[in-house]
């Protein structure tokens, strides 16, 4: 029976159990969907926000939700979670082969007692008789298949057990709604699930792909990759990161390089046992270390809000692969760094490696291969290109996280190609649509193979007509006119182009077509750094000492920090100072449960700060923004930490380079620091800068104007301005 609930009720249980105010994206359509009994599909990025949809409607429901999750850490994550913002441990409860037999009672005796509504099981464990027959008699509100890509054959993480889950149900109930989520998209996999599974009238929620809050990067791999690396994590002292290896040698390798370098690293792959994997796991949600290294065996369903950046030290096999492991960068919402280190030669390496697979299985791994090539050569927009593979339109000048990739960021040159363009639709064309991208790019360039000769292809009065341009340049407008939908991949035929109804379009009335070169990354120097992307606090002193409050107080209750009060909730308590526990439950992301539960050493803290401190408190506790000057000092802050050009800070917000200014002055004269030494170096020399530092530290005051007199012309007042900056940075603050 249908479980029909209003508005009113699913956002009051929204802010009760969670604290939010509101739902994200599609999470209270599936949710409903749930309520009502109804099949529920949901595809939703990482980070998305996918389990509180089948974790919000078990809490709502009568009887017990299943949760059939692929791996044992995923299981512990969400249980301690949940826990947190209810009254009762028995409320969820993890059923895996690890328990102890007292353990295991406990979860009997809730589970009997009606007190659990969340049941995480692995697939081998409800598969066995000792489970069936103790869910059996049970009510049971539906079942949850999360990571449900596994039960596919075509997805990146098949488990053969998966394939059993329908037949279980159907002997724990006839009549069980069930809710599937996965984060993979791709037509083969999603109707393989819905059939495996007899969910075809399932109600189906696919969300937008785009993680706007990543900035993605590619970065050449050359002999200084690994004081790229160093450099790269330095900056970031202190906030959590994943960097993803192929090879557990080269875990680690890596692990020791940083470890030896004064970064808390640990390394992690299959290859050690259950219990230093668990150990390692804790390490890194107890921010006891701050950087894992690992094989992809690690982070499916690791569930930690604040890692600050990922970063492949090898490309990984597939695009979608390389998705899901960046998708692991900020799933709070906050700052994610996404990196990877490209080499064509480690590419190479890879396709050699696929050779030995059977004909079939090679093909899928090598077209696979091509995208991920395609993707850290291009020198479009990285989020478009994602995107598009995921089968989503994207505007790359007006979309969300338009600006948050390196090409977007620092553009190449566009030049028009339309003539080109309508060269290759018409060779797709003329050679019968039977050749992939790389034999197009052969024959245009006048260059034959087995494949080619055979079908005579190079004996055509085509062959060659593209020989005025370079292989790279070929490929590259290829790419793009795969994504501009003016040619597709055939994935029958593994990567076979075929000319799209647009492209066809193209050829009888072509248009301008404008494209960019690819980035020669053979040629690019390793010293390549785009600096740092930190986020500075209103109060970094107060988020300092809360953050040590959350670890102490996260230790006391046996949890990861998080778990207490995620990051974006700190935040919050430093611009909104709550000294209540009234106060703190509208700070977002708390709740009244979780107010009550954990609150009371944190508003017994902030009031002594403020009291201490003399600090005058906000009085509007409802709206989460503080405002837009705030707003605008965050943006200002995190631009320069990326040492973005001022003309290009500016323009973003529309300011004149005098407003820019006064914004900045605002900020480093209300105590927070701007590290613009990459500007100020370019505007000025060592000698300048020293003599600017001299008259500062001696002057009696900090007026420009008696500066401006002081050095009779030599210096514009833009230039002191942009220095005082500096100088109260390294030497006020």
């Amino acid at each position: 029976m249908s479980h029909t609930v209003s508005d009113e009720q699913l956002h009051d249980a929204l802010k009760y159990y969670f604290g939010f105010s509101a739902f994200k994206g599609l999470q209270k359509q599936a949710v409903t969907s749930i309520l009502q009994h109804q099949d529920t599909f949901v595809i939703m990025p990482t980070g998305g926000g996918k389990s509180l949809c089948y974790q919000l409607p078990a809490l709502m429901s009568e009887g017990t939700a299943v949760i059939i999750s692929p791996l044992i850490a995923l299981m512990k994550n969400q249980v301690d979670a949940i826990r947190s913002v209810t009254k009762s441990e028995g409320v969820a409860h993890v059923l895996n082969s690890s328990l102890t037999k007292a353990a295991y009672q406990e979860v009997v005796h809730d589970l009997n007692a009606g007190e659990t509504k969340l049941l995480f099981v692995a697939p081998e464990s409800l598969t066995k008789p000792q489970t069936i027959e103790l869910l059996s008699p049970l009510k049971l509100s539906f079942v949850a298949i999360d990571e449900a890509h596994c039960i596919s054959e075509w997805g990146h993480d098949f488990r053969p057990e998966y394939r059993n889950i329908r037949a279980i149900i159907n002997r724990l109930s006839d009549a069980i709604p069930i809710i599937a989520l996965t984060a993979t998209a791709t037509p083969k996999v999603q109707e393989d699930i819905m059939k495996n599974l007899g969910m075809k009238d399932a109600k189906l929620f696919k969300a937008s792909f785009n993680r706007p809050n990543l900035f993605y990067e590619v970065r050449p791999k050359t002999a200084q990759v690994n004081a790229d690396l160093i450099r790269f994590v330095s900056e970031r002292h202190g906030k959590s990161g994943i960097v993803y290896c192929l090879s557990r040698k080269t875990v680690e390798e890596i692990a020791q390089l940083l470890q030896l370098n004064g970064i808390k690293a640990i390394p992690y792959h299959a290859g050690f046992d259950a219990k230093t994997r668990a150990d390692y796991q804790d390490q890194f949600l107890m921010e006891e270390a701050s950087v894992v290294v690992a094989t992809i065996a690690f982070g499916m369903g690791i569930d930690k809000p604040d890692v600050r950046f990922v970063i492949h030290y090898d490309m990984p096999k597939s695009i979608e692969s390389y998705y899901q492991e960046t998708g692991r960068a900020g799933r709070d919402g906050g700052e994610g760094h996404c990196v990877a280190f490209y080499a064509a030669k480690d590419m190479e390496k890879l396709e050699k490696f696929s050779a030995s697979k059977p004909v079939a299985e090679q093909e899928v791994s090598n077209a696979l291969l091509q995208d991920v090539i395609a993707y850290a050569e291009t020198s479009m927009s990285r989020r478009k290109f994602i995107l598009h593979y995921f089968g989503e339109e994207y505007d790359e000048v007006n979309g969300e996280g338009a600006m948050m990739d390196d090409n977007s960021k620092y553009p190449k040159e566009k030049i028009q190609a339309a003539d080109e363009v309508v060269m290759v639709l018409n060779l797709v064309l003329d050679t019968s649509e039977k050749y992939k991208s790389k034999e197009i790019v052969r024959i245009l360039r006048g260059k034959t193979n087995a494949m080619i000769s055979a079908n005579q292809t190079d004996q055509k009065p085509f062959f060659g007509c593209g020989h005025a341009h370079r292989s790279a340049y070929w490929h590259a407008l290829v790419r793009q006119m795969v994504v501009a939908n003016l040619l597709k991949k055939s994935i029958e035929q593994y990567g076979v182009l075929l000319l799209t109804e647009k492209g066809k379009t193209f050829l009888n009335t072509p248009q301008d077509f404008e494209m960019v070169l690819d980035r020669d990354y053979a040629a690019l120097e390793a010293s390549t750094s785009k600096g740092t992307v930190k986020t500075e606090s209103l109060d970094e002193v107060l988020l300092q000492q809360l953050k040590e409050l959350r670890k102490q107080e996260a230790a006391k209750h046996n949890v990861p920090p998080y778990i207490i009060f995620q990051e974006p909730s700190l935040e919050d308590m430093v611009m909104k100072y709550p000294i209540s526990i009234a106060e703190l439950a509208q700070v977002h992301g708390v709740g009244e449960l979780k107010a009550k539960k954990y609150g009371a050493p944190f508003v017994s803290f902030i009031s002594s700060y403020v009291e201490e401190n003399d600090i005058e408190r906000p009085q509007d506790f409802v709206v989460k923004s503080a405002g837009t000057n705030s707003a605008l000092k965050l943006f200002i802050i995190q631009s320069v930490d990326r040492k973005l050009p001022f003309d290009d800070i500016a323009a973003s917000k529309n300011l004149s380079d005098t407003e820019l200014l006064d914004a900045m002055e605002q900020i480093v004269f209300s105590g927070t620091k701007l590290n613009i030494s990459y500007w100020v170096d370019e505007l000025l020399d060592d000698d300048s800068q020293q003599e600017l530092h001299d008259y500062f530290i001696e002057a009696k005051d900090n007026a420009i104007d008696q500066a401006v007199a002081s050095f009779d012309g030599d210096y514009e007042e833009e230039e002191l301005r942009i220095y005082r900056i500096k100088f109260y940075s390294d030497v006020a603050i």
